[in-house]
């Protein structure tokens, strides 16, 4: 399963990277909204399911100067690209990333971590068939009064009809399905984690934003 998430994201994205933040920057709102709302304690640890060509890693390390910085990716293409930012921004003593299924990812096995503080996924959960998974193991892997935040596309509900099927229809070109019932999964997992849960969407119900809170006391 892993394996053939790798190679399909790899051939995806083998000569996409190269264009990947600039083609992006356009529709993938509400990035740097999500960022700045994680505040990770000083010395705290943060990582980023889906890191892509690190764009978001980077914003958020000089965002949060005392925090140290994790990411993992399927795809080993966009970590070359990510590799490359990284260490071009002179920022690989803060920024470590591996080549992981985010299904079974292990903070343990990867960056030698127990737990962690902070994890955030940006627009991937769109892009993983099984995304119900993704949150489920993110959830089991934060420490007790971490935060898990998303940011993805929304349920565009108070778009017009014939803009929401044409973003849907677009999007699918892309291997990208918004999850419409992100909300629903989100409060369920928090509930079965015992920890708190919240949810809200952006203009048109373009953008979503979650967070899976602290464990409960």
């Amino acid at each position: 399963m892993a394996e053939t998430a790798a190679s399909a994201m790899d051939s995806m994205y083998r000569y996409q990277r190269y264009i990947y933040d600039l083609s992006r920057r356009y529709y993938l709102i509400g990035r740097d909204e999500m960022i700045a709302g994680l505040k990770p304690p000083i010395g705290g640890t943060v990582l980023e399911i889906g890191c892509g060509t690190a764009r978001n890693l980077l914003h958020a390390a000089r965002r949060y100067p005392n925090a140290k910085f994790f990411g993992l990716d399927v795809s080993e293409e966009m970590l070359k690209t990510a590799r490359a930012a990284i260490d071009r921004n002179g920022l690989a003593h803060r920024i470590s990333i591996a080549q992981a299924d985010a299904t079974t990812f292990s903070p343990d096995a990867l960056f030698g971590l127990e737990n962690i503080d902070r994890i955030f996924i940006s627009y991937a959960l769109s892009m993983i068939p099984p995304w119900q998974s993704v949150i489920d193991r993110a959830v089991s892997q934060l420490a007790p009064d971490g935060e898990l935040h998303i940011v993805d596309f929304g349920t565009m509900a108070a778009m017009p009809a014939p803009a929401r099927r044409g973003m849907c229809a677009w999007l699918t070109k892309f291997s990208v399905t918004p999850r419409f019932d992100l909300d629903d999964v989100i409060q369920e997992t928090a509930r079965r984690h015992d920890r708190s849960a919240a949810f809200h969407q952006g203009r048109f119900d373009y953008a979503a934003h979650a967070c899976i809170g602290p464990k409960q006391r």
